[in-house]
């Protein structure tokens, strides 16, 4: 069969069964998938491990579980290590019965003979349950130029704009095929081209952006474009430190959830744009100017959900995408002080922290870790999109900072400042002082 991607010769036998049946098969599905989407050529994944979307063991993913057992019976585990989406329970999470019974028996009731496929088709370690897999702490950080099979939304915008890494937005079964044959088509964020922006954002604000809300105004506006941010330097400084490689997670998540940003270049800041400047910028680009007044309206514009606008929050999820363990350490501080100002000794709201296995387990080891347990505030490893996923939790009034979280879910959206507020303050009869 004659197709319109290039192959190699290894591909072409590969497609022909040199590898058995089912790796012909994935072959022919990312060749296909390529051709939709003009690829070019195949090529070869170069990262050292993969990471796939697909975490929970939902009972309505019986074909994933089935191509799994197939994969795994053609002795084809994958080509890569990989690690994996965080898992959608904890027993240390705030649940109700009702709540855990809809969990366990009608949403995630496959999810421990998924995770051990998942352990025998490759999972790095037991650990290996997070969105930010890139922390140092977790290890899965790819290089400059590599070439990656990855799903997970804000883990993609994150690979291509903060490491310069390359990878398509893919499916949560393409990064698994991708993995496991080796190759990926060439197209899109894979290309120089695709990588070029399509908007210049000019950031004029008076004060430092919230990441989140500047990520969702920008991820609006462009949608799936390439956008060229100017003016974070005035806040951001010119170096991918912590502070700066934190804001920039939630940044991009946040495009990638509010819009479907795949990468984005952030003036002399991200890597591509340090090396290239504004030969990343296409001539007919358009222009976004966001200021304080821009970042209010969109702001005021977020729906609100809940039954009872007005109601008292139940609970509070912070980490969507997983915390940073300087987060973490951040936080701990602003919630004892918080708590020191309202003369409160533990949060007045059900407050849960998440973030990557390894990473709890580094901050675990901190002065930090036994004052923020004083606090009252949970920490775990959960995904708090798949918490919110039960319909029983979705009545809920859960407050957030991530507006990832905001979109996929009723949560509700507050800036930092506010969560703060709402969390530390005093509480007497339900209301808020």
């Amino acid at each position: 069969m004659d197709y319109k991607v290039k192959l190699t010769d290894e591909q072409k036998a590969i497609l022909e069964g040199s590898k058995g049946e089912t790796l012909a098969k994935v072959m022919e599905s990312l060749v296909r998938y390529g051709e939709l989407f003009g690829a070019t050529e195949m090529v070869p994944i170069s990262s050292k491990f993969n990471h796939l979307v697909t975490s929970f063991g939902l009972k309505a993913l019986g074909p994933v579980y089935e191509l799994m057992d197939k994969l795994l019976e053609a002795g084809a585990p994958s080509g890569q290590k990989f690690t994996v989406d965080p898992k959608p329970l904890d027993k240390n999470v705030p649940s109700n019965f009702a709540q855990d019974v809809v969990f366990k028996l009608f949403m995630y009731s496959r999810q421990k003979d998924y995770e051990k496929q998942l352990a025998d088709l490759g999972l790095l370690s037991d650990n290996a349950f997070t969105c930010t897999c890139y922390m140092d702490e977790v290890g899965n950080k790819p290089g400059f130029g590599e070439i990656l099979s990855w799903s997970e939304s804000s883990a993609v915008v994150y690979a291509n704009s903060v490491l310069g890494a390359r990878c398509n937005r893919n499916s949560g079964i393409i990064d698994l095929m991708g993995s496991v044959i080796g190759y990926v088509p060439k197209f899109g964020l894979l290309t120089d081209e695709g990588r070029k922006a399509d908007w210049i954002i000019e950031v004029k604000t008076q004060k430092k952006p919230e990441a989140q809300l500047l990520g969702s105004a920008i991820g609006m506006k462009v949608m799936e474009d390439v956008p060229y941010v100017k003016g974070l330097d005035k806040w951001l400084g010119n170096e991918l430190d912590d502070e700066a490689c934190t804001y920039l997670k939630d940044f991009g998540a946040a495009t990638a959830s509010n819009g479907a940003v795949g990468l984005y270049h952030i003036d002399g800041l991200t890597p591509e744009a340090v090396k290239y400047g504004e030969k990343l910028i296409k001539k007919d680009a358009k222009v976004y100017v966001v200021d304080d007044e821009e970042l209010e309206r969109v702001y005021r514009e977020y729906p609100v959900i809940w039954k009872n606008k007005d109601a008292d929050p139940k609970l509070c999820f912070m980490g969507c995408p997983h915390m940073s363990l300087q987060q973490l350490k951040d936080w701990t501080d602003k919630v004892e002080a918080g708590l020191a100002k309202s003369g409160a000794a533990k949060v007045s709201v059900p407050t849960v922290f998440t973030a990557a296995p390894d990473v709890l387990e580094a901050f675990a080891k901190t002065p930090y870790a036994d004052g923020l347990k004083a606090t009252g505030v949970i920490t775990s490893y959960i995904c708090p999109l798949m918490y919110m996923n039960n319909p029983l939790s979705e009545k809920m009034p859960v407050i957030t900072s991530s507006n990832k979280l905001r979109t996929y879910t009723s949560a509700r959206f507050y800036t930092d400042d506010e969560i703060l507020e709402q969390i530390t303050q005093n509480r007497k009869g339900g209301k808020r002082k």
